[in-house]
């Protein structure tokens, strides 16, 4: 049901937050040797959930996670870039608000209709 209400934002919301964890794990393990920075391609991962609901069997349950493509890696095999994780966080978290905005603003619609006002 929640489906039809919310259409692909409850799905882009799971998303979201869980493309938010990858992001600050990246970000907390900036000074670990060897870590690879990792993240969520959200179109696809997009594509699987909706295609997950809508039944097809064959749709993967969790998005992958793909290793990030770096410009400059560090000596001790260090992949994450401060600067670019610190500006994906932020942008996905806007994302993420905008979302949630949106859902908001379908409940309290809902909410008003059922209290007819």
């Amino acid at each position: 049901m929640s489906d039809t209400i919310f259409g692909i934002h409850g799905a882009a919301l799971e998303l979201r937050s869980q493309r938010m964890r990858v992001i600050a794990s990246n970000i907390a393990n900036a000074a670990t040797p060897g870590y690879k920075a990792r993240d969520v391609d959200f179109a696809a991962g997009l594509e699987a959930k909706l295609s997950a609901s809508a039944g097809d069997p064959s749709a993967p349950a969790e998005p992958d996670l793909l290793y990030r493509q770096t410009v400059m890696p560090s000596l001790d095999g260090n992949t994450v870039e401060l600067g670019r994780e610190q500006i994906a966080f932020a942008e996905n978290a806007l994302a993420y608000s905008a979302t949630l905005e949106f859902v908001k603003g379908k409940v309290n619609a809902i909410t008003r209709a059922l209290k007819g006002e």
